[in-house]
């Protein structure tokens, strides 16, 4: 993985995306998208259905199997990546998350919520945020309070649960969420420096 990437993982920003990204693709209410967090990162979704029932995709901690399939799509090709051996691994583990160690799931959680441009507020604003941090800006956890502050102080400009009916839309609020993730960024560098 790249350093952004590792980044996105470590602060659990990554899972926050994908959670909304769940949301808006398979059109699920928050209520009923779960998250835990799971150590071995061999499981990599979960379907709950009505009867109790749950299927799991398992494959090795690598994002080859998700790129492969996605570029052969409807094939299965052979891919570079070992077979899990489940007799090895043993035992799978799963926590509730913890949102106090990782306020982006809980971020991401609000704006499911809230919806409209919230979720593009959101992605401009933690690669703000993660850019700040890679620059030595801001420190690891601040990332999470660059993205929050974004989403309270852009409400007077733009009304977040307002859909995104147009390029421009996107564009505009993509724009307006950068420049306010800066300032916030700037605004923690005055109080600490």
């Amino acid at each position: 993985m790249g350093q952004r990437i590792t980044i996105d993982s470590a602060s659990m920003f990554n899972k926050g995306m994908e959670l909304i990204e769940t949301k808006e693709f398979f059109g699920l209410p928050a209520t009923k998208i779960d998250t835990v967090i799971h150590p071995q990162s061999i499981v990599h979704a979960l379907v709950g259905f009505v009867d109790g029932a749950l299927m799991a995709h398992l494959g090795a901690p690598d994002m080859r199997h998700a790129i492969g399939y996605a570029l052969h799509w409807p094939e299965r090709r052979d891919l570079p990546v070992a077979r899990i051996d489940l007799a090895q691994i043993a035992t799978l583990e799963f926590y509730a998350p913890d949102l106090v160690r990782y306020p982006a799931l809980r971020i991401a959680r609000e704006v499911m919520e809230t919806g409209g441009r919230s979720g593009a507020v959101f992605n401009a604003a933690k690669e703000v945020a993660l850019d700040g941090f890679i620059a030595g800006r801001i420190g690891f956890m601040q990332m999470a309070q660059v993205v929050d502050r974004t989403l309270d102080a852009i409400v007077p400009r733009l009304c977040l649960t307002s859909p995104l009916s147009s390029l421009e839309d996107v564009l505009e609020t993509d724009q307006i969420a950068r420049q306010t993730a800066q300032d916030q960024i700037a605004h923690i560098q005055t109080k600490t420096g």
